[in-house]
């Protein structure tokens, strides 16, 4: 019976990737709802992370990334004053554009993904 589990997280279902993609493409809710970079990936993994481990722990790295973005921009925000912040901004949007791109066509093909410089909030 554990081994049948092993092998289903190698190599999980259809959906299971497309709920693992969906943690990480909701983020782009921020383009139209405010936080909902944050709310979009909260609400795919709380309804999917217990019945999908890929899918719970993509969720996790989501939030995880979506947060310290916030907590990243806040920085470039206040550094605006100094002038150097809009730039900065400028290359935190287009990084985290990036990086969520990248990471729903990983959990698409099933494989997990961190992204770089995230802090990890939720474990």
């Amino acid at each position: 019976m554990e081994d049948d589990r092993a092998v289903e997280e190698r190599n999980p279902s259809g959906r299971e990737r497309t709920l693992a993609m969906a943690c990480h493409l909701s983020a782009f809710a921020g383009v139209i709802i405010p936080f909902g970079n944050i709310f979009g990936p909260l609400v795919v993994w709380i309804l999917t992370k217990d019945e999908y481990p890929l899918a719970d722990d993509q969720g996790k790295e989501s939030l995880n990334f979506q947060i310290s973005v916030f907590l990243y921009s806040i920085v470039c925000g206040l550094l605006i004053f100094l002038v150097v912040g809009i730039f900065m901004l400028l290359v935190l949007a287009l990084f985290t554009i990036i990086q969520v791109i990248k990471a729903s066509i990983s959990a698409n093909n099933g494989n997990a993904y961190r992204y770089p410089f995230c802090l990890r909030f939720i474990a």
